[in-house]
């Protein structure tokens, strides 16, 4: 392979990695903020992911002080009250893994395209403009754009 082959190729790995990159950073930006603010109100107890939980939650524990109780029964209440907030917690982590594992295979699908393409003696540009295709579509697909 000539020298301006190899550089041709070198630079569409490079575009194929900074795509890869881009699709985690842009997951990452998308998520985080979302999983900051479930941590966050998981940690001071008072769920804002939405106004009927948060109510319900409100509501369950203010009847778990006004009855007159033992500390250990209160906290036990209170515990229970949390539930619904920590299944929307566990929801979120199932949904970030389930976005995860998609990224992954849908990554693995164009490299193993990749790696067939040059079994098969493609021309490697060729090949790795097919995986810098497949790893656009993938993005784009997982984005939803």
């Amino acid at each position: 392979m000539d020298r301006m082959a190899v550089a041709e190729e070198q630079i569409l790995l490079e575009r194929v990695r900074r795509k890869i990159e881009e699709v985690n950073a842009s997951g990452q930006s998308q998520l985080s903020p979302i999983q900051e603010h479930i941590s966050f109100t998981l940690l001071i107890y008072a769920p804002l992911i939405d106004d009927e939980l948060q109510q319900a939650y409100f509501k369950c524990s203010n009847e778990c002080f006004e009855k007159r109780r033992k500390p250990e029964v209160t906290t036990n209440c209170v515990e229970l009250c949390r539930v619904p907030v920590a299944k929307s917690q566990q929801q979120f982590d199932s949904d970030m893994a389930k976005f995860q594992d998609r990224m992954n295979r849908s990554l693995m699908v164009c490299q193993d395209k990749f790696e067939a393409a040059k079994l098969l003696n493609m021309n490697r540009i060729d090949a790795a403009k097919d995986m810098e295709g497949c790893v656009n579509d993938a993005a784009a697909a997982l984005l939803g754009g």
